[in-house]
């Protein structure tokens, strides 16, 4: 299993699958949501990835970071699954996702087995 992490997030790559977790709750700045696109980067090794991410700990996304990440955000990767922490919050993210229609498959699921 291969490990990348620094003070903001944690990534590994088990069974083909990209997972992360935050490290400690946090604001989602600009430098925060570039911090973990760069560092998501690396572990890809330029290789397009499936990620399940886990955004429990992120409290908010400033307009700076959702721009960012919004230009950036989606390179390398197939495919998202983002863990959300309650049936409300991936009720909020899928309508949402239906809206924005991003580049790749995005979806929000309450656990992580799912």
């Amino acid at each position: 299993m291969r490990e990348l992490e620094n003070e903001i997030i944690k990534y590994w790559i088990e069974g083909g699958i990209l997972y992360s977790v935050y490290n400690k709750p946090l604001k989602g700045t600009y430098e925060v949501i570039k911090s973990v696109i760069d560092l998501r980067h690396q572990i890809s090794n330029n290789e397009k990835q499936y990620w399940c991410y886990n955004i429990h700990g992120l409290k908010a996304l400033n307009k700076d970071a959702r721009d960012y990440a919004d230009i950036n955000g989606q390179e390398l990767l197939h495919a998202c699954a983002v863990v959300v922490s309650s049936q409300l919050t991936k009720f909020i993210f899928n309508t949402f996702l239906m809206i924005k229609k991003p580049k790749i498959h995005f979806k929000a699921f309450k656990d992580k087995d799912s």
